[in-house]
C-alpha cells in the first residue's frame, strides 16, 4: 500500500504534490503518521484567484504555503464516519477546521468532500473540491 504522497501523486493531485514538495512537507507526509489529509484536486487549485498558486510556490512564501497545506491535515487516521462525526478538527497547522453536513453533503470549511476513505499506508485521503485557507491567512488577505 502506498503512503499519502505516493497515492496523491498517482491521482488527480499533481498541484498538491508539487506544493507539498515545495513546502518541504513531502517527507513528513510520507512518514509513519498517521495522518488524515483533505486533498484538494488540481481543479480546486485552478479555481483559486489567478496567480495564487504561483505566488505560494515562490521560495519566499514557503512558510505561508506550509501553513495552507498543513491546514488540510489532521493527526490520526480518520475515516469518513469519524470525520463527519465531529464538528471541528484541530489541524496540523494549529487552527481548527469546521465540518458541516447537510442534505447528504459533507464539507470542511467551504470545501465539499467529494470522495472519502482513500486508504494509504500512513492514513486516509479525503478528496475536496476547494482549497481551504487557515483563518489567520484569511484575515491577512482581507487586510
Amino acid at each position: 500500500m502506498k503512503n499519502i504522497v505516493e497515492t496523491a501523486a498517482a491521482g488527480n493531485f499533481s498541484t498538491l504534490v508539487a506544493a507539498v514538495k515545495a513546502a518541504g512537507l513531502a517527507e513528513t507526509l510520507s512518514g509513519a503518521g498517521p495522518f488524515t489529509v483533505f486533498a484538494p484536486t488540481d481543479d480546486a487549485f485552478k479555481a483559486l484567484p489567478t496567480g495564487t498558486v504561483e505566488t505560494l510556490l515562490k521560495p519566499e512564501n514557503k512558510s505561508k504555503l506550509a501553513s495552507v497545506l498543513s491546514y488540510h491535515v489532521v493527526n490520526g487516521k480518520s475515516d469518513a464516519a469519524a470525520v463527519t462525526g465531529k464538528k471541528e478538527w484541530k489541524t496540523v497547522e494549529g487552527e481548527s477546521a469546521h465540518i458541516s453536513s447537510a442534505a447528504g453533503t459533507a464539507k470542511i470549511e467551504n470545501a465539499k468532500i467529494i470522495k472519502t476513505d482513500i486508504e494509504c499506508s500512513n492514513g486516509y485521503i479525503h478528496v475536496i473540491d476547494a482549497v481551504i485557507m487557515p483563518p489567520s491567512l484569511k484575515d491577512k488577505q482581507a487586510a
